[in-house]
């Protein structure tokens, strides 16, 4: 049924990584002003980080997990990096193990990459929390983001003004005294089609297709290596899957809703989650957003809203936490953690 429980595993560290560069909803002229409007009131976005064409999401992650480690001065007790990305540097080597060398981590460091998006922040945690929780491995970094505006084409209104780049570094570590997580994992791949770069991979390789740019209808224009999104199956997907999935995961583990502090969803668009927390019946003030500042960072997403909506409160209090990311695949997940005095920073990329 996909649950899952973790023990002996706490998070001690969030970083996050964005480039300076803004991109504002209003400036984006390939639609009409009532059209950039209508967009900003429905997804919430009115700005975007956007990486140069030279920056990759491993540096945004780089420089995350750099100065965590600087500030917490752990870089010698790192034994596993995991890089949770579907913006990869290469088709091969893994993204993680060039990591390893670039951050001067220790040779016995395990290091390996899952292709994940959306979901990919909550899949990340809970694969990190397998290898703590018997005391084998004694620290962590889990770097999770993307860089999805380089696979989207300015023609398509349906994808190019909805996401941003970011990096994240998260730092865990075994402890007895940490209490037990648990979480909710799901996957359905018949929902491909509706998030998909089809082109430029093994299936469909570079050389062997086009790079005609194909109208699917109006004000969506791209090729077929550029990433195509259908709002409505994503929308409906979302509607027919979250929210019982966390309901799912709370009546298993015998979870009260009313003890969770704050529910941290993936910053897919706005209409979104508030249709996701409504079905939950969760008040506007349990569910934060930086969406309106960042765009959709794929599985940067959650680490960022922590840094950015509540970084005073993870810092000081004992939070309880539901954190749920969900999208490409389709894959979705949740996983509700308690914290305690996690360090946090947001910083910029030049």
């Amino acid at each position: 049924m996909g649950f899952l429980a973790v023990k002996n595993t706490a998070i001690r560290a969030i970083y996050t990584s964005v480039p300076k560069q803004k991109v504002f909803t209003k400036d984006y002229e390939w639609v009409t002003i009532a059209e950039r409007d209508l967009f900003a009131k429905t997804t919430g976005i009115i700005e975007r980080r956007v990486a140069s064409s030279t920056t990759t999401c491993s540096d945004l992650c780089f420089q995350a997990a750099d100065e965590l480690l600087n500030d917490l001065n752990c870089r010698d007790q790192i034994d596993l990096i995991l890089f949770v990305s579907q913006s990869p540097d290469y088709f091969l080597p893994s993204t993680a193990v060039i990591l390893q060398d670039k951050l001067g981590l220790s040779k016995n460091t395990v290091a390996f990459d899952i292709n994940l998006g959306c979901s990919g922040y909550v899949y990340g945690l809970t694969v990190i929390g397998q290898f703590l929780q018997n005391g084998n491995f004694r620290k962590a970094l889990l770097l999770c983001g993307d860089k999805s505006t380089i696979s989207t084409n300015y023609q398509d209104k349906s994808t190019f003004p909805l996401f941003g780049d970011a990096g994240s570094a998260t730092l865990l570590e075994f402890d007895k005294s940490a209490d037990e997580w648990f979480a909710h994992l799901a996957s359905d791949g018949s929902g491909k089609d509706s998030i998909i770069i089809e082109h430029g991979h093994s299936r469909h390789p570079y050389g062997s297709v086009s790079d005609e740019y194909i109208e699917y209808e109006p004000g969506v224009i791209r090729t077929k290596k550029h990433l195509a999104l259908n709002g409505m199956d994503v929308f409906n997907f979302a509607l027919k899957e979250v929210a019982p999935s966390i309901k799912l995961m709370l009546e298993n583990f015998e979870i009260n809703i009313d003890d969770i502090d704050y529910f941290v969803l993936h910053q897919a668009n706005k209409l979104i989650n508030e249709s996701v927390r409504k079905k939950l019946k969760v008040a506007p003030e349990k569910v934060p957003y930086s969406i309106q500042n960042f765009g959709n960072t794929s599985s940067a997403s959650i680490p960022l809203t922590i840094c950015t909506c509540l970084k005073e409160k993870i810092e000081s209090d004992q939070l309880t936490l539901l954190l749920a990311g969900f999208g490409v695949g389709f894959s979705w997940g949740s996983v509700v953690l308690k914290t305690s005095e996690i360090h946090t920073k947001i910083v910029e990329h030049d």
